[in-house]
């Protein structure tokens, strides 16, 4: 299996530092407001890697912050009236809420930073001890000129970043020095430590968290594309400087921007789409059918129409294993079920090997999709199907599904409809059409049902009709 490291240009050879345990680490939320779909595309990816590598006989601990020091939550607390924390406990419920709802299962364990303050605190003073840091009368910052590897990740240089202000601060050293502890006032929300009363930087909390838990180095850390620099750069700096140990994660990954229309998704652009949002117009099959469609690595540029194409997508999927299920049962397997099996067995093994290909879903769904043409192949070329082919084959689905988090609602017998009795009595109308060799008239309901999504096979033993892919 190869996956592509954010500091490598070429996918290299998976091989984790605890031979089959796999240590992921992936930044979760700042709690202040709903997630939006943006979280749910970089959660739904990090979901779908921790089951196939669990899949695969990995043993995999994933552990995800959750940010709830933060100023973007003392300002919303102020503006309601309410607590910091008790604001970002409310807004943690919802997004617990919003991962059972897409089927988000994989995470072992969340952390909260506010619970890791002692452990925050530790590491400063082993920072400033080792002289990667340094306190002014506004906080304690860590010294990026200090630190020799400064900007490996994200691919930047130090002598590029000395106009980029990323916390501006008249008492830093470096514009890109970050604050390890921010001093306030004791009105505000706040803890003691040793340099006065305050709260954490954001960079500082993650690593504080990841050393609490799993110790120097990581096999896996994960994270949205956009927090490569500066936070991602930051914690390398501070967990190679505080333990002395390379590389702090042996294989970074990061999932694509997800914009709208174009745009990065903004309240004040009315562009602002929440994970209740999508699941109130599509199930959450359909919304991760729609994140996977996409590579992980990939940008995607949301709209309704796309997710609307998602959906009838899976349905196809879903009327493949139908039209088996509901299949009359044959006594044994024909030799066109032998044919199958065969294809069904390499098409799994090609799923396979494009997930051991950096987690390359848009190619292990075209599988799915050859998979399920196959099957509707199959039951339109014979009356009846044995029932340890509808076994196999539906297993295989499911098995793969798993992996996704698709196909996993039951498959029933599918029931007759009006609307499928009435395309059955145009295409016997058409057959007749034929017979009587009135062949334009014919063509024309032919291409009439096309534009409907409706496809006529014409075959030696009569004419099939099913429903196109969309």
């Amino acid at each position: 299996m190869k996956v592509l490291d954010s500091r490598r240009e070429e996918p290299e050879e998976f091989s984790p530092l605890h031979g089959n345990k796999v240590y992921m680490y992936v930044c979760g939320p700042t709690t202040y407001d709903y997630s939006h779909i943006g979280h749910a595309r970089t959660y739904v990816a990090y979901d779908v890697i921790a089951r196939y590598l669990r899949y695969k006989g990995y043993t995999v601990f994933f552990l995800m912050n959750i940010t709830d020091v933060d100023d973007k939550i003392i300002e919303r607390a102020a503006e309601e009236g309410v607590a910091p924390l008790q604001l970002a406990r409310r807004f943690e419920g919802y997004f617990m809420e919003d991962l059972r709802a897409l089927g988000i299962t994989s995470i072992n364990y969340f952390a909260r930073a506010s619970e890791y303050m002692s452990e925050i605190i530790h590491l400063i003073e082993a920072l400033l001890e080792k002289g990667y840091a340094y306190e002014t009368s506004s906080g304690v910052f860590y010294n990026v000129e200090r630190f020799q590897h400064y900007g490996e990740l994200s691919r930047r240089r130090l002598e590029e970043l000395k106009v980029h202000r990323v916390e501006p601060d008249p008492t830093k050293r470096h514009p890109v020095d970050f604050a390890l502890w921010k001093k306030r006032d004791t009105s505000e929300f706040g803890w003691d430590s040793p340099w006065g009363y305050g709260r954490p930087g954001w960079h500082v909390e993650d690593v504080a968290i990841i050393l609490s838990h799993v110790g120097a180095q990581l096999d896996i850390h994960g994270g949205a594309i956009e927090l490569v620099f500066p936070h991602h750069e930051a914690e390398v700096a501070l967990a190679e400087a505080a333990t002395g140990v390379r590389p702090f994660s042996k294989y970074w990954l990061h999932t694509g921007l997800l914009t709208v229309s174009g745009v990065k998704m903004s309240k004040s652009l009315g562009n602002f789409i929440t994970i209740r949002d999508a699941l109130q117009r599509v199930d959450a099959e359909t919304l991760r059918l729609y994140f996977l469609m996409s590579h992980y690595r990939s940008p995607i540029d949301f709209s309704w129409q796309k997710l609307g194409q998602a959906e009838a997508s899976l349905r196809y999927l879903y009327g493949a294993l139908e039209q088996l299920a509901g299949a009359p049962e044959a006594d044994k397997a024909s030799g066109g079920e032998v044919e199958i099996l065969t294809t069904v067995a390499k098409l799994r093994s090609c799923f396979l090997a494009a997930m051991d290909n950096d987690f390359n879903t848009p190619e292990a769904l075209a599988r799915l999709f050859e998979m399920a043409r196959e099957v509707s192949r199959l039951i339109s070329a014979q009356h009846s199907v044995s029932s340890e082919t509808k076994r196999q084959v539906l297993s295989t689905f499911r098995e793969l599904g798993g992996i996704l988090g698709i196909l996993q609602k039951e498959v029933e017998r599918p029931t007759k409809t009006p609307v499928n009795d009435l395309v059955q009595l145009i295409v016997e109308v058409r057959s007749e059409l034929r017979r009587n060799k009135q062949y334009e008239l014919a063509d024309r309901i032919r291409e009439g049902l096309g534009r409907l999504g409706i496809i006529l096979e014409d075959t030696d033993t009569g004419t099939k009709w099913r429903q196109a892919r969309i």
